[in-house]
């Protein structure tokens, strides 16, 4: 399966939600989550900057989910997303039992970006989804809105700099 046009919508608002993390100090990240009939059940954006390196949007929706849904609700889920899961992330959204994941730029490409701009490697290391959970569905990169993530990363970095 892969992101459809109709999806979009969603993916878009997953931008707004990073401009928005990174309009009050934070990365730029931000998730929504979708349950089966398209309705958003709940969203959220970055919010480390607090000085907690584990609040990011992927992982407050799966504890929304795990609150808040049955099993089989969360399963029928999408978690759409700026970017792709990192492993503490995919490991909650595969122990929650979410659904399918849609993102907007991968992980490959964050380090890229994150290596040109000569940013630190992270404390943890990069990796795809599948090799974290490799059960769940993830379907990414989109090309069409990837750049706006990145000028996002930029933006951050270069002004923390």
């Amino acid at each position: 399966m892969v992101v459809k046009d109709a999806e979009l919508p969603y993916l878009r608002r997953c931008v707004e939600l990073a401009a928005e993390a990174l309009d009050d100090g934070d990365e730029p990240f931000g998730s929504v989550l979708v349950g089966k009939d398209g309705t958003v059940l709940t969203e959220d954006r970055n919010r480390v900057a607090s000085g907690d390196r584990t609040r990011h949007p992927e992982f407050e929706l799966a504890r929304w989910s795990a609150a808040h849904l049955t099993p089989e609700e969360r399963a029928a889920a999408t978690v759409y997303t700026s970017g792709e899961h990192c492993p503490m992330c995919a490991a909650a959204h595969a122990w929650v039992g979410l659904g399918r994941i849609a993102y907007v730029a991968s992980s490959e490409q964050l380090v890229a970006w994150l290596g040109e701009l000569g940013v630190p490697a992270p404390p943890v290391r990069t990796l795809p989804v599948h090799e974290v959970a490799p059960g769940v569905i993830v379907d990414g990169p989109v090309p069409e809105l990837a750049e706006r993530i990145r000028d996002l990363h930029v933006r951050f970095h270069r002004g923390r700099g």
